[in-house]
């Protein structure tokens, strides 16, 4: 069972940090079991791609690490609703595919919180091209 605790600046930020240490494990700690990972980019409208479980997101994490190992998230931003219930992430996303050119990408998540603990996190971003 976790305790419940309080949604912050300082919680995305810490989340935030895992994710540009590629910690899929620091990640997960945030997650719930059931958590849904809604991703900007998939093969299902108008979702993009779902993923569910911690199981299947620290897999794609752990893959998307590996195809943009520089991968790293600046610029951030965050908004949190008052009951802690949501909150907005801003950033700007940068990284070089193995074998490709550089990417970099403005995007924010939408995040749902129960208990403190990620039940939703919704990413969205603008393609130029």
């Amino acid at each position: 069972m976790t305790m419940k605790r309080q949604v912050t600046i300082a919680l995305l930020d810490e989340i935030q940090d895992g994710f540009n240490k590629q910690d899929v494990d620091a990640i997960l700690s945030h997650f719930t079991d059931d958590s849904i990972w809604l991703m900007a980019r998939g093969p299902t409208a108008p979702e993009g791609k779902r993923c569910v479980g911690k199981a299947e997101i620290g897999e794609v994490l752990a893959s998307r690490y590996r195809d943009i190992p520089d991968k790293r998230w600046e610029e951030i931003r965050h908004w949190i609703v008052a009951d802690q219930t949501k909150a907005i992430s801003e950033w700007v996303v940068r990284g070089t595919p193995k074998g490709g050119k550089p990417v970099e990408y403005t995007g924010c998540d939408l995040w749902e919180f129960r208990d403190g603990y990620v039940t939703k996190k919704d990413t969205y971003w603008k393609y130029i091209g």
